[in-house]
């Protein structure tokens, strides 16, 4: 519930000396014990939070960190460390208060909490968002690091809205930060805003090629820092001069929308640090809560951690070594508020899934990811997208995901009591596995068992293309996607299109990770003058003409509203995908979003003894209308099948 208060006269939530021992503040060692005690000063518009360490300026309006200074280094100089969403035309709720929800007196100067709520007027809704926002920061004796949190509620009495992003920004001090890192292969000394006013623009309006600077002649797009967020424990910029780091870490994702596989922005040009809780890029989410529905979220918390070091490199394995330390202390006992479950109001479920793929019998299964989500749940959804709701579309609810041991056992904990669906996806097996109306009560460890999920076959398989991984990691391009414009040397990779021989073709070099228009222009600028269709051929040969059904299976990871695919079969036309889903991963410069299976069911008799040819077409509008196939397969359900067997792979490509 939130308390209302003026801004002149703040509202304090303070625990008394008898609440501090119950909440048990975390224990620190010898060296917090002995550092200095966090203290809070005000003045009618601003926090200021410190701990000797940090001193961390909170506007009692906005919300927003106007000064962050570490051991007296001012890092944010331009006060820009705001919480902001878009996607929708009105703005938080223009009642604003503020308030200490722990002082340092009532913790002994061990803790200090503050926070800045944004609540809805209904008798003067003009532009409001109709939703009650409230933005927290908790700093700790001894951390160089501060917590933010953010708790989103819609009673159901307001009107209903949508939101497509949602998201923490820090504009740090270019004066100070000069080099970013992303993960292991993204780190480099960055170019300035200076640098991004007097680029060229290109053919995107986050693209520009560079004329000054230490990155001259390359081109900066901010999208080749995304990266997937599961996968990316702690991200930050460095400063190669005065070696000091600034890092995002989330220690639990539970509160991300979109799951394990969807890629988001982490930072970009001018010393930009994300944390984007909420987005619809790649085909992610998009949050929509109705009238009527009484609706909370808890974002986070998460870290603002800061650190020196020799190298950026040194601070950012400091900063992994941080996140593997939050991840750990999760769910945090500090948190006060019931819409954050504590350790022993949590729940968790173990369990094995055990895959019995009938065509591979020997398969082994790696990288099995397991969540439990939100039940699928009706919503409009744009084009291509399905009508309902499932996990990688879903932001309104909490998502708890783990990746399971070899053996396909798992064990997920800190549960938020709720009705569930388990998921399950691993590389090497087209489709999902699915369990429904899964319910986890407080403190229980639900025993889930052993379950065999046997992967969907229409009929045996005669070739496949590709590993089922819902990325395009292992094609042509796929291990350095994050460079712009690769769509350009298309044309001139295959002149003549993809020609792909089954079995003597190497889906590394011979199926480019991208299915783009045929683009006409001059990639040194950006131009495009025109687009022409682009046709994918895949070339077999069967010993004997087939009768039956013959099933094209298709599994896409990237696409763009309003393109389909159509599908040939030596020259005549099956059949077609339809509109697939908008995800933007072409124009991105990524290799995954939103993930579908499109199938193509035809007369296996089209098929002929001798060579065979099965088409794609993709026809051309405009140029970022690429699709990225995830894995491609060909079944057919027909007695005479075995004898017509075709080898699908070299032996170097056998999963």
């Amino acid at each position: 519930m939130f308390f209302l208060c003026s801004l002149r006269r703040l509202c304090r939530i303070v625990p008394t000396g008898t609440m501090v021992a119950l909440m048990g503040w975390p224990a620190h060692p010898a060296w917090a014990r002995q550092a200095p005690p966090v203290t809070l000063s005000e003045t009618s518009r601003s926090f200021v939070l410190s701990n000797g360490i940090l001193t961390v300026q909170i506007d009692k309006y906005s919300g927003n960190i106007t000064s962050w200074k570490y051991k007296g280094l001012e890092l944010m100089s331009r006060g820009q460390g705001y919480w902001s969403q878009v996607g929708s035309t009105r703005h938080f709720g223009a009642k604003r208060m503020a308030l200490v929800r722990v002082s340092p007196a009532a913790s002994h100067g061990a803790e200090v909490e503050v926070a800045v709520r944004a609540l809805y007027d209904p008798q003067n809704p003009s532009d409001q968002l109709p939703v009650d926002v409230e933005w927290r920061y908790t700093l700790f004796r001894g951390a160089s690091w501060l917590y933010a949190s953010a708790l989103w509620h819609h009673p159901a009495s307001y009107p209903s809205f949508s939101v497509g992003e949602a998201r923490m920004c820090l504009k740090l001090n270019p004066a100070v930060f000069d080099f970013l890192v992303v993960d292991a292969r993204r780190q480099q000394r960055m170019a300035t805003g200076y640098d991004w006013d007097h680029g060229i623009q290109l053919n995107l309006k986050e693209a520009r090629r560079l004329t000054t600077g230490v990155r001259a002649g390359e081109v900066e797009h901010k999208y080749d820092y995304a990266a997937v967020l599961y996968q990316t424990p702690a991200y930050g910029w460095a400063s190669t001069h005065d070696r000091v780091g600034f890092w995002m870490i989330n220690p639990s994702f539970e509160y991300l929308s979109g799951g394990p596989t969807r890629p988001e922005l982490t930072g970009h040009v001018d010393t930009v640090l994300l944390n984007m809780w909420l987005s619809s890029h790649y085909g992610g989410s998009w949050l929509a809560i109705d009238q009527g529905q009484d609706w909370t979220k808890f974002v986070g918390p998460f870290v603002l951690y800061v650190n020196s070091g020799s190298t950026p490199q040194a601070m950012w394995r400091d900063a992994l070594h941080r996140a593997a330390l939050e991840k750990a202390k999760w769910p945090y006992n500090w948190v006060n508020d019931p819409n954050y479950p504590s350790a022993s109001q949590r729940g968790a479920a173990d369990g094995q899934i055990v895959v019995h793929d009938l065509y591979h019998p020997h398969l082994q299964v790696r990288d099995m990811w397991v969540g439990l989500t939100a039940p699928d749940y009706p919503a409009h959804q744009p084009a291509g997208f399905p009508p309902m709701v499932d996990w990688q579309r879903d932001a309104a609810h909490y998502q708890f995901w783990v990746q399971a041991n070899s053996n396909g056992s798992f064990r997920i904990p800190n549960l938020r009591p709720g009705r569930y669906t388990l998921h399950a996806f691993a590389t090497g097996v087209l489709g999902e596995f699915e369990k429904t109306d899964i319910s986890i009560k407080p403190g229980e460890t639900l025993h889930l068992g052993r379950w065999v999920w046997v992967p969907r076959y229409y009929g045996q398989p005669l070739w496949e293309i590709g590993v089922p991984d819902r990325t395009a990691r292992e094609f042509r391009h796929g291990d350095h996607y994050w460079q712009w414009g690769l769509y350009y040397l298309y044309p001139k990779e295959f002149p003549h299109g993809v020609q792909y021989v089954i079995g003597k073709s190497d889906w590394h070099r011979d199926w480019n990770y991208c299915q783009p228009p045929i683009i006409y222009g001059d990639p040194e600028w950006g131009t495009v003058w025109h687009v022409s269709d682009s046709v994918w051929s895949i070339l077999f040969t069967l010993p004997k003409a087939l009768e039956g059904k013959a099933y094209l299976r298709l599994a896409f990871c990237g696409s763009r509203q309003g393109t389909h695919i159509s599908v040939l079969v030596n020259g005549k036309v099956v059949g077609d995908t339809g509109p697939l889903p908008n995800s933007g991963v072409m124009h991105r410069d990524g290799i995954q979003g939103y993930w579908c299976e499109r199938d193509i069911a035809f007369d296996a008799s089209l098929l002929h003894a001798g060579q065979n040819v099965i088409q794609l077409k993709l026809e051309a509008r405009d140029w970022p209308q690429g699709v990225l196939y995830d894995y491609l397969r060909l079944e057919v359900a027909t007695s005479r099948v075995a004898s017509a067997k075709v080898r699908s792979l070299p032996p170097s490509h056998a999963r």
